[in-house]
């Protein structure tokens, strides 16, 4: 193994360029990360060169992309779990769920229709799963519940709650499932501010009949102090060195799919600092932040990490999605 280097954890200092106005109310570098976590999310994520394995634009074995793909590993078992999205000759994006055992090929199980996206699948801790994903028309936050792997596997799902728009009259989504508690989901999601920008919600599902959501204010103010102009997004929370960690997407201009930036928050302290992985050509814009503590495929503990890598900042041959995973 190459000896570990910890990247730099903080972006470069704004002020330069951006007048002192602005770069005064801006966070500037500062010697200490914001968390143990985010620290250890540095050291062991921070250079793609330096992973264990790796693989660019991810796809499946029908040759779809497995964008935005969210990946757990079946308890138990030597089995990795991956949905994802893909855009396909309907001109809609379309979930599915695909299985593999070494994270480099993957086999497709089941397709859950069209205009469904953002996938987060998350076990129920009773051998079932929770699946969630933005659907449309109406974009909307849709769940459903599967008794086994296997319903999974096929799409049957014997639970299903489709939620109402309730801080946004025109888009709720990208959904990640943080917690399963008996009958109790809990989420957290995407609202279209003003029918403008994504701004960040909390959610909780009882009993797949009782629909609760309140805007995450806190996580919004800590990204767009980084100069954050335009979406923030989608979103996953681990737990590292005995702490909790939030990764998510921030858009520095709107419209913009070069500058996505990802972000690590502290939920405790409320802080957030930019964090850029290198990638062995250098890409500049990454999204869709996903990670999770799985046993690699040579049985070891593993920090698995999954980013998209738009086509508008990827280097050659890496757009697409980035799948890699650094042994603990």
């Amino acid at each position: 193994m190459p000896v570990r280097r910890r990247p730099a954890l903080f972006a470069v200092v704004v002020a330069l360029v951006l007048g002192a106005p602005l770069a005064a109310r801006l966070p500037v570098a500062n010697a200490e990360p914001v968390s143990v976590a985010a620290e250890r999310f540095v050291e062991l994520a921070g250079d793609v060169r330096e992973a264990d394995g790796f693989v660019y634009d991810v796809r499946d074995d029908g040759g779809r992309t497995m964008d935005t793909a969210e990946i757990l590993q079946v308890p138990y078992g030597s089995t990795y779990l991956a949905v994802y999205h893909s855009t396909l000759a309907d001109g809609r994006f379309h979930t599915a769920v695909a299985t593999s055992t070494d994270l480099r090929t993957w086999t497709r199980r089941h397709d859950f229709g069209a205009g469904t996206s953002q996938p987060s699948l998350a076990p129920n801790g009773r051998g079932g799963y929770v699946l969630a994903y933005e659907k449309d028309p109406d974009n909307h936050i849709a769940v459903r519940g599967y008794p086994d792997l296997d319903a999974l596997l096929t799409g049957e799902a014997d639970r299903a709650y489709d939620a109402p728009r309730t801080l946004s009259p025109c888009a709720e989504g990208t959904p990640d499932v943080t917690a399963v508690h008996g009958d109790t989901v809990e989420l957290t999601g995407h609202y279209q501010e003003s029918c403008g920008t994504d701004r960040q919600l909390r959610a909780t599902l009882r009993d797949f009949t009782t629909w609760r959501v309140e805007a995450d204010d806190r996580l919004d103010r800590a990204v767009a102090a980084w100069g954050t102009a335009g979406n923030i997004g989608d979103r996953t929370r681990l737990e590292l060195g005995g702490e909790p960690l939030v990764l998510v997407e921030g858009q520095r201009l709107r419209d913009d799919f070069g500058s996505w930036r990802t972000y690590a928050y502290d939920p405790v302290t409320g802080r957030a600092d930019r964090v850029t992985p290198r990638t062995h050509g250098g890409s500049t814009s990454l999204a869709n932040p996903s990670a999770a503590l799985v046993n690699s495929p040579d049985g070891r503990p593993a920090l698995l990490v999954s980013l998209f890598v738009p086509r508008e900042g990827a280097a050659k041959k890496e757009a697409g999605q980035l799948l890699y995973w650094r042994e603990l």
